[in-house]
């Protein structure tokens, strides 16, 4: 598989009409610009990119890539590919625009989803995982002591509150339910 890229696609070709783009050519004056005049003017930055491609890392897993690029990059990480039900909301997300909440929203919730099947994968081999160290919440403990109440406060609030609220949902529907049969 080749990159479908080359250097050329990446230069600043000067010219055109960008006066419909709010704030183009705002750091066009070189009074206005905050490096000026300790910046060496070279351009060298509008020549575009001069390096080589690497070679194409051996596809042994799923990998996951943007809508937004025709190919897969030259390296990948390969520690965790997707699986489980974090993995099937990955893929959901990634069929969705880097700049898309139908992407990122996904991804956080995945991350979330991950860590709680990497508990439970951990409990399954019959390793207690110690919470405390991998948050770091011994850190907070020390050093961040009043925060970490409060968080630690909010968060226990937060479940009190969704728990009263589902049982006393459970409850009137239980009620309801028993009122039918008398």
């Amino acid at each position: 598989m080749t990159d479908e890229t080359n250097p050329a696609n990446f230069r600043y070709k000067k010219g055109g009409d960008h006066s419909h783009i709010k704030g183009w050519g705002i750091d066009a004056d070189p009074k206005n610009d905050p490096t000026y005049p300790m910046k060496k003017r070279t351009d060298e930055e509008t020549d575009g990119y001069t390096w080589d491609r690497p070679p194409q890392q051996e596809i042994n897993i799923e990998v996951l890539k943007s809508v937004e690029r025709p190919n897969i990059t030259s390296v990948f990480g390969t520690s965790v590919p997707p699986k489980g039900l974090s993995g099937m909301i990955r893929r959901v997300a990634f069929k969705y625009s880097e700049n898309s909440y139908g992407r990122w929203l996904p991804l956080v919730m995945a991350d979330r989803i991950g860590e709680l099947e990497g508990i439970a994968e951990d409990l399954k081999r019959g390793h207690i995982p110690n919470l405390f160290a991998e948050r770091g919440w011994n850190a907070e403990w020390k050093y961040n002591r009043k925060n970490f109440l409060i968080k630690t406060a909010a968060v226990i609030g937060v479940t009190a509150g969704i728990a009263t609220y589902l049982l006393s949902t459970r409850c009137k529907c239980e009620e309801d339910e028993a009122q039918q049969y008398y």
